[in-house]
């Protein structure tokens, strides 16, 4: 152990430096939610769809184009199944003649067409979606912290789902600042954020947990930054191939699946820093020692007989 800790990086030595821009990022995001709010999608606002088959496969593009220059604002166009199969959705309530003029103006720019079909997605249902995507979010929070408290300790959990909620806050933070579309994609990659954040953590938290049953020496702070320094090179490679292939659909994965890109490299940036400082600096703040990971022993075992039935180290990793 002595070898490995020559060059130890001091990750903890800077924790009240990174504590406050934490502090900032958070207070920053609720201020921005709270003034401007967020871009809700047409999936939250309601409003109408129309189905169209192309016979020749269509610009997505020039059909944007088309329904801007027509004057129709907060629209979505996406393919569904085939790539001649476009789906667009519009705020405007629904209307009988929309789906004919939206249909029109797209044939007078040329293109062969037939209306499939039209939906429309009522406001209510559209609250109804804000306040499950709300509650789910919660109640994932709330599944991670028994989770974890059960699997390690309640200092864990509590750890643990603090870095969860300042990823979310965050993200949400950013888009409100600029007012990107949140919609369901989003809220999918929202979800997607915690386990992967959830992962990296429960990861340098094991190790932590291991260290602090074999080191001998070193005090809580030392411990965490032995662990973090063992585990670094295992999350900066996780995170690295996780934002290749992120990068990849954010400039090639086209405009339906644009937003939930941007949401998930955000998360996993604001989601590695946070599984390295915001976790192991609350474990410290809420003096997690030794003492806490000691295996309690069965009733009725003393001595030797309790040394025997302790488990063996890679099933206290499990």
């Amino acid at each position: 152990m002595a070898d490995s800790n020559k060059k130890l990086i001091d990750f903890m030595g800077i924790r009240k430096i990174a504590a406050a821009l934490s502090i900032i990022l958070v207070l920053a995001s609720a201020v921005t939610l709270g003034f401007k709010g967020l871009d809700l999608g047409l999936d939250f606002t309601g409003g109408t769809s129309v189905e169209l088959e192309y016979a020749d496969v269509p610009d997505l593009g020039d059909i944007r184009d088309t329904l801007s220059e027509a004057g129709y604002e907060n629209f979505v166009v996406q393919n569904f199944g085939a790539e001649t199969s476009v789906l667009i959705r519009l705020s405007d309530a629904f209307d009988d003649e929309l789906a004919r003029e939206v249909t029109e103006r797209l044939r007078a720019s040329g293109q062969e067409l037939e209306l499939l079909g039209t939906n429309f997605v009522g406001s209510q249902v559209g609250d109804e979606l804000k306040e499950d995507s709300g509650l789910g979010l919660l109640l994932a929070l709330a599944v991670v912290l028994i989770y974890v408290g059960m699997r390690f300790q309640f200092k864990f959990g509590v750890a643990s789902v603090v870095p969860l909620a300042h990823d979310v806050i965050i993200i949400l933070g950013i888009f409100s600042l600029f007012q990107w579309t949140f919609d369901l994609s989003v809220l999918a990659a929202l979800l997607a954020v915690i386990g992967y954040s959830l992962n990296d953590t429960i990861v340098v938290a094991d190790r932590i947990r291991e260290n602090f049953r074999k080191m001998r020496e070193g005090d809580s702070e030392h411990v965490i930054n032995v662990s973090i320094h063992q585990t670094i090179s295992r999350t900066l490679n996780t995170s690295g191939t996780t934002l290749v292939v992120l990068l990849a659909l954010f400039f090639f994965g086209g405009e339906a699946i644009h937003n939930f890109a941007v949401a998930l490299i955000i998360g996993v940036v604001v989601g590695t820093y946070s599984s390295i400082y915001v976790a192991a600096s609350m474990l410290i703040s809420l003096g997690v020692t030794r003492e806490d990971m000691i295996i309690p022993p069965k009733e009725g075992l003393t001595g030797q007989e309790e040394e025997e039935e302790q488990p063996p180290e890679w099933l206290n990793r499990m």
